[in-house]
């Protein structure tokens, strides 16, 4: 099982197969692990090498005491890159995982050759619904948060359709380390990524699923209005995780945008 030691953190990840292609990062959502991408890299086969790993207070990486910034967990990130020798690469991230992903690009422009960022924002929640969460989690732990986590993260035809994977899903939350989570609570509710955003210099393909509660279209939208030519994607019929919905969708997307890119 690969572990590295980067930024003094125990971390999981996992490289597939080296292919030709550009190399692709994957950066997770809150509260979930690496799984949420093998559908997405399954589908993408053996062209190009893909990175997944378990980020600071989540799956099997370490959880380091608070706080936690953004800037810290894109710093994980390009330790990790350069602990698998890579030196240039994209980013697909998911909510956190996208402003991670801007905020690796900010700190490394040379490094980062393309973004897909997924259902995230500039800014995502208020301070005071993050304050919530947190004090509900200290009050009464991570299963008072899961139901209404299911519904922010899943379309309604999901969670009536497909009650297995929900439940599954349900489990992994509950399974992420409560201090990791709220750590990364208070690095979101911190966090404002407008500056990041406006720096962006690289191809950047921003996408949105139409029922997400947690990052609604609009201010998906309006993260893509402030980068450069970014290409915005809507995706039909998902909440706030594609890749679980619909990821073969996702991997052709991003298959279709990487290839838009160079290979080095």
């Amino acid at each position: 099982m690969p572990f590295c030691r980067i930024n003094k953190i125990t971390t999981w990840y996992h490289e597939s197969d080296e292919g030709a292609g550009l190399p692709l990062i994957f950066v997770n959502s809150l509260g979930t692990d690496h799984r949420i991408w093998d559908d997405v890299i399954g589908g993408l086969g053996s062209k190009r090498r893909c990175v997944v790993f378990d980020k600071r207070g989540h799956g099997l990486s370490d959880v380091v005491p608070a706080p936690y910034a953004i800037a810290d967990l894109a710093d994980d990130l390009l330790a990790l890159a350069d602990h698998c020798g890579i030196e240039r690469f994209a980013i697909c991230g998911v909510s956190v995982g996208g402003m991670i992903a801007l905020s690796s690009a900010m700190a490394a422009p040379g490094r980062v050759a393309g973004l897909v960022l997924c259902d995230t924002a500039c800014r995502i929640g208020t301070v005071e619904s993050w304050n919530a969460r947190i004090a509900q989690i200290q009050s009464a732990g991570m299963e008072s948060i899961a139901d209404g986590v299911m519904e922010r993260w899943f379309s309604a035809a999901f969670r009536h359709s497909r009650p297995h994977e929900l439940a599954g899903w349900r489990n992994s939350l509950l399974r992420t380390p409560a201090e990791g989570y709220i750590a990364t609570c208070v690095a979101i509710r911190d966090a404002d990524m407008s500056a990041a955003a406006k720096c962006v210099n690289v191809p950047t393909m921003v996408i949105a699923g139409a029922e997400d509660q947690s990052t609604p279209p609009a201010i998906v939208r309006a993260l893509a209005d402030q980068i450069s030519g970014a290409r915005y994607e809507l995706i039909a019929g998902v909440g706030h995780l594609p890749c679980i919905e619909q990821p073969d969708r996702l991997a052709m997307l991003l298959d279709d945008f990487l290839e838009t890119l160079p290979d080095e």
